[in-house]
């Protein structure tokens, strides 16, 4: 019995080979540095961006507690956080395989043998008690095909959990920029409404001075269309207003209270900026290259996995236990009863095996190239967002300069008219560039904040 179970120890410690290809990670397919940009490339005294909580780069309050709800409510991110239960639970069945399945069993068995096979030509009824402790078809690892399966389900794991924080940033990310967008509509709408009183005011005044015969009846037109045009933005800023609501209702998960809600893109305070980094630092942070990278290893192990499927397996069947023909004889002397029944398979032809192996190979290739397609879009990502980043300060700058241009005009022109200087097509043709430069402040404003959101995400950040 001692020379049984030093068999056993010596196969089990001889398991854990593993024939998995060693795994090291690719090089990137990208150049080493961003396209060439007037800011720096990295900022050694800077926290990287997934170093940086979102509660620090989101520094609104009203905004923090909306990402909060948002957080703790969106169906999509408890999707994905129940996905990494589901993925660890999976690991630890795959995992458990490693270790053999212990069974007690008790069994009671009562048989009633004819006279004329019972040996003494008299019917005779037979008991029988069985207790036992065993292990049943435990398969020992000498060539790491249960340890790869199960590194490969490690490495699941750690993708579904990557998926997870991706999710999580994308969320971070989508409720700012939607929450930006509603600040920047109803900023709209009251620059619309702003509009029409202005409009109106002068549709009035011009009126007045058609009924003396001081303005002629296309200026009295000119003036209606203005007014009604500016009702029309009003009509259209009122429906997005809602359709922005709407959509922040559903990121949130749940109804936003009114008092978190922006009025203007002037009550927002502006997120922290960042320096970009290095690639090489910032791709290999992104969860969701984290999540292909630990695609690729999977692969890596299910390629030993298949490997194993080409050797011997090695499976034991052992029990111990007492077996008596009266329940008061189980655990006297000379009860005893015990098994041993080691099994090998040995493969020696089998084409769904080498299939399965070709498979796994495909699958690494597939795996790789997912990989280096996910840090080619993040450097894209980051790319593009620098480049944004550079010019919309100078589209702020000039778009607050020709606003301020437009406001001057606009008076000049308004005084010229009342004096009768001018015909009212000057004032006209003034108020519409003023409405249009306003206009375009605020989308400028609304794409430099957007910029700041949308570069904390594709560096990696909003995961903390």
């Amino acid at each position: 019995m001692r020379r049984t179970f030093f068999f056993i120890l010596i196969v089990a410690l001889l398991g854990g080979c593993s024939l998995a290809p060693t795994y090291t990670r690719p090089e990137a397919p990208v150049p080493a540095s961003w396209p060439a940009s007037s800011g720096p490339q990295a900022d050694k005294t800077k926290q990287a961006a997934a170093d940086v909580p979102w509660k620090e780069f989101i520094v609104d309050e009203k905004l923090q507690k909306v990402i909060g709800l948002a957080l703790s409510n969106n169906r999509d991110l408890r999707v994905a956080a129940l996905n990494v239960q589901r993925t660890q639970a999976l690991y630890r069945i795959q995992r458990a395989e490693l270790l053999p399945s212990v069974n007690a069993g008790a069994v009671f068995s009562k048989e009633r043998v004819p006279g004329i096979l019972s040996g003494s030509g008299q019917p005779k009824t037979t008991e029988l008690y069985n207790v036992n402790v065993g292990i049943s078809q435990w398969e020992i690892d000498l060539f790491g095909r249960i340890r790869n399966l199960s590194d490969a389900a490690l490495e699941q794991f750690f993708a579904v959990e990557q998926a997870r924080a991706s999710a999580q940033i994308a969320l971070v990310a989508e409720v700012a920029n939607v929450y930006l967008a509603l600040a920047a509509d109803r900023e709209n709408l009251k620059l619309a409404q702003s509009t029409l009183e202005t409009q109106q005011e002068t549709y009035e005044m011009i009126r007045r001075r058609a009924e003396v015969g001081a303005s002629s009846d296309l200026d009295l037109r000119q003036a209606q269309t203005r007014a009604d045009a500016a009702r029309v933005d009003i009509a259209r800023y009122t429906s997005q207003v809602a359709l922005d609501e709407n959509a922040l209702r559903l990121l949130v998960g749940s109804p936003v209270p009114p008092e978190l809600l922006p009025d203007a893109l002037d009550d927002v305070a502006a997120p922290r900026d960042f320096t970009p980094g290095l690639p090489s630092e910032v791709l290999q942070r992104r969860p969701d290259i984290l999540q292909a990278e630990a695609q690729l290893r999977a692969a890596h192990a299910n390629i030993g996995a298949a490997r194993a499927a080409f050797f011997p397996r090695i499976a034991l069947t052992t029990s111990i236990g007492t077996t008596s023909d009266q329940l008061s004889g189980l655990f006297t002397s000379g009860s005893e009863t015990w098994s041993f029944i080691p099994q090998i398979v040995m493969p020696i032809f089998d084409a769904r095996t080498w299939a399965a192996y070709d498979v796994t190979k495909v699958d690494r290739e597939i795996a790789l190239a997912q990989y280096e397609k996910a840090i080619q879009a993040g450097f894209r990502e980051v790319a593009d967002t620098l480049a944004q980043r550079e010019t919309l300060g100078d589209q702020l700058r000039a778009q607050q300069s020709l606003v301020e241009a437009s406001e001057v005009g606009y008076r000049l022109s308004d005084a010229r008219f009342t004096r009768g200087i001018d015909s009212y097509l000057r004032v006209l043709d003034a108020q519409r560039s003023l409405y249009s430069a306003q206009q375009g402040l605020i989308v400028v404003r609304l794409a430099r904040l957007a910029n700041l959101v949308t570069l904390y995400k594709v560096l990696g950040g909003g995961a903390l």
